[in-house]
């Protein structure tokens, strides 16, 4: 699909429609707990504190005071904008096919990013394979669509994929905690764990999207091959037979258990989705388990 195809009017009246839902599905509490909170001057209280000299006097509790004969502070809490960070696999298993697991990211990503911005969040988008490979700059409001649109049709494949560096890079470069929405389909071959641990010993809050193609498990070819590492550019021969595609199939299923386990474990929202669903199916169900809309 060309790229001009995939951000059309149509699309955008989807994403309108994927908006609106969205203003269904999150009430208004559900909708300011979006806000980071921290302890400053705003106008929500939050706590105490013993007064210290130089302290703002117009924040004294006067009626604590009268009661006990001691100073203390009244604390509030003030909101920050959330930062929501997209980083996008762009390593070549990505790009295998037609349609591909890419184009269905892009379009997850516009999604996401849209209900973002239309909330008034701060929307990053930052490609990644061994290496961070560019960076839009945290965006806000509807408008800045348009800008994301453009950035998703200009990234073009990196190298081998490796989050541990990949997100050392970024953790490092981004100071401003937030949300980081990880999509990709995670053949790394130094695993996972790394990258992901990453994000969430830097406070980060990751969202995890595992992308999958139904026909990388199913493929109809058989016999004596001889096959390319699509991402290390490795090559094996090897007899392809049933049985071997059975062990496979184990294989990927143990791999992806492997990954859910890891997130469940650690309280990070998960979904493996495979590209031939719709994705403003998966975009639906992400803000029904409360991933997004928080």
């Amino acid at each position: 699909m060309a790229a001009e195809e995939q951000f059309d009017d149509a699309f955008l009246k989807k994403l309108e429609y994927l908006y609106i839902i969205s203003k269904k599905i999150a009430s208004g509490a559900i909708r300011a707990k979006r806000k980071t909170k921290i302890v400053g001057s705003g106008l929500e209280f939050a706590d105490y504190r013993e007064y210290s000299p130089g302290d703002d006097l117009r924040n004294i509790d006067w009626r604590v005071f009268a009661r006990t004969e001691k100073l203390f502070l009244k604390l509030f809490e003030e909101e920050e904008d959330l930062y929501i960070y997209f980083l996008v696999d762009t390593s070549p298993s990505m790009f295998l096919g037609d349609p591909n697991k890419w184009e269905y990211a892009k379009r997850l990503i516009a999604s996401l990013s849209y209900i973002g911005l239309a909330n008034l969040d701060r929307v990053s988008i930052i490609p990644f394979s061994s290496k961070l490979d560019g960076r839009l700059p945290p965006s806000r409001g509807r408008a800045q669509i348009f800008k994301i649109f453009d950035f998703l049709r200009e990234m073009e494949p990196g190298d081998t994929t490796s989050l541990g560096e990949a997100f050392r890079t970024f953790v490092t470069q981004n100071k401003r905690r937030g949300m980081a929405v990880v999509v990709s389909d995670f053949y790394d071959p130094s695993g996972f764990e790394e990258g992901l641990n990453y994000l969430r010993y830097h406070k980060f809050e990751p969202l995890v999207v595992q992308l999958y193609d139904q026909r990388e498990l199913n493929p109809n070819f058989r016999g004596d091959l001889q096959l390319v590492d699509c991402e290390t550019g490795s090559i094996a021969d090897v007899t392809v037979t049933s049985a071997m595609m059975k062990e496979y199939v184990a294989a990927f299923e143990k791999f992806s258990e492997g990954l859910e386990e890891y997130c469940t474990k650690r309280q990070i929202l998960y979904f493996r989705t495979p590209i031939q669903l719709e994705f403003d199916e998966l975009v639906l169900t992400i803000f029904r388990a409360g991933g997004f809309l928080k």
